[in-house]
């Protein structure tokens, strides 16, 4: 990475701005995956050893620029308390006094936290009074660090405004991590190096795809984008979601891949569930439909009216895992059936586990993707089994940054940062 890391700098006695990403998943204002705060914890700790007055910011959940009790980041506070053994200061604002009254007393080595940063409505729009807002309480001499790579594909006030208006603007060590791991596997990958794309829409995937005919040897194809490709090959999908305007973008990708002599893997068989006509689709709509299997091969209207594919099947796991067989390089990015339903989540399951056995390299973004493969690795360690058989994995904490970056573009709370 060509950007400076706190590492390049002196923060002896200074105030710095950290914006790190505790979107964490909670119910009932408990924290259930604390991935993205252990994530944190290195920046943060070399700050506090390094003597600096760290002043940490995030978001949580979407709460439209309004003060919401339930997206607070009190148990975040509590939480970061606990795991660094010193207590963590929570402002009851933003940039209001209490925030001003902390950063003003903070000492060196200490930490406070900032109130959700998306309860004012002007940091989702960038304005730059806030940036200035969040710039002044580190003052002139002060630095901004931005360890939060799941929200540097937004230009917003805390993650690229408050960089125009400090001293320095560096990167912390997360982001530092994410880059690099990500860089690799575009800039330098080990071949065959095949890609895993799922997820909902082919709309989302098109720049990464067109990106990734430049570098990989296959593309894998799964979840309810693989409907589009299906149908654009001219296979029967049923009721299946699929998006009608981007048939011809599925064509020209096919052709595209066939050009480049880029494998594209589509589904072959699939897992269907019957959802009633307009009813939104739930788990337990999902979970209590009528359920079967089907050869995408031979599919005919008259016995799929009505179902939808919600998951790839036995036949397609088994011709996925002899894809990835050979693979030195691995990057998967969305789930490849509706993973929240337990009875179509074995796709997902199936393949983590795969990547999980193999030894290539191999980069994770997107929520279910990841969470299958934490699964995998909780399971093996509380069997006695070694961590170390995953170090070869490595779970990106950004989804729709990691995509974007896949897609090949500059984002924009990494560019505002300052260069080596």
């Amino acid at each position: 990475m060509n950007k400076k890391t706190i590492r390049d700098i002196d923060v002896q006695g200074k105030k710095v701005f950290v914006r790190c990403d505790f979107n964490v998943p909670m119910k009932d204002g408990i924290i259930s995956d604390d991935n993205r705060i252990q994530a944190a914890l290195p920046t943060i700790q070399y700050l506090v050893e390094n003597g600096a007055k760290a002043i940490l910011c995030s978001h949580l959940g979407r709460p439209k620029g309004e003060v919401n009790p339930k997206y607070s980041l009190k148990p975040v506070a509590k939480d970061l308390s606990e795991k660094l053994g010193k207590e963590v200061k929570l402002a009851e604002d933003i940039t209001g006094n209490s925030a001003k009254q902390l950063a003003e007393t903070l000492k060196e080595g200490e930490v406070m936290l900032l109130e959700n940063v998306r309860f004012d409505a002007r940091e989702e729009k960038n304005e730059e009074s806030l940036s200035k807002e969040l710039a002044s309480l580190v003052g002139e001499d002060g630095i901004y660090v931005n360890d939060a790579f799941g929200t540097a594909h937004r230009a917003h006030s805390s993650t690229e405004g408050i960089a125009h208006y400090v001293e320095q603007a560096v990167a912390g060590f997360l982001m530092e991590k994410e880059v690099q791991e990500l860089g690799s596997v575009l800039e330098s990958p080990e071949k065959p190096f095949v890609a895993i794309l799922g997820g909902a829409k082919v709309s989302d995937k098109i720049g990464v795809i067109e990106n990734l005919l430049e570098k990989v040897n296959k593309i894998i194809i799964g979840g309810a984008m693989a409907n589009t490709f299906l149908k654009a090959k001219g296979y029967e999908i049923g009721s299946s979601v699929y998006e009608a305007e981007k048939l011809n973008e599925a064509e020209r990708l096919i052709k595209a891949a066939e050009e480049k002599k880029v494998e594209l893997v589509l589904p072959i068989d699939g897992n269907m569930a019957r959802i009633p006509e307009g009813a939104e689709l739930t788990v337990d709509v999902i979970e209590n439909a009528l359920k079967k299997e089907t050869d995408i091969t031979n599919m005919i209207e008259e016995t799929t009216k009505g179902f939808s594919i919600l998951d790839i099947g036995d036949k397609t796991i088994k011709m996925y895992e002899e894809n990835l067989k050979d693979a030195k390089t691995i990057c998967w990015n969305g789930p490849l059936g509706y993973a929240e339903a337990p009875s179509f989540a074995k796709g997902t399951q199936s393949v983590a586990n795969i990547i999980a056995n193999n030894h290539a390299k191999c980069v994770i973004g997107g929520g279910d993707s990841v969470a299958a493969v934490k699964k995998i690795k909780k399971r093996a360690i509380e069997n006695g089994e070694d961590p170390k058989q995953f170090e070869n994995i490595y779970l990106s904490t950004g989804g729709g940054a990691s995509l974007e970056f896949l897609e090949g573009k500059e984002l924009p709370g990494i560019k505002a940062l300052e260069d080596k």
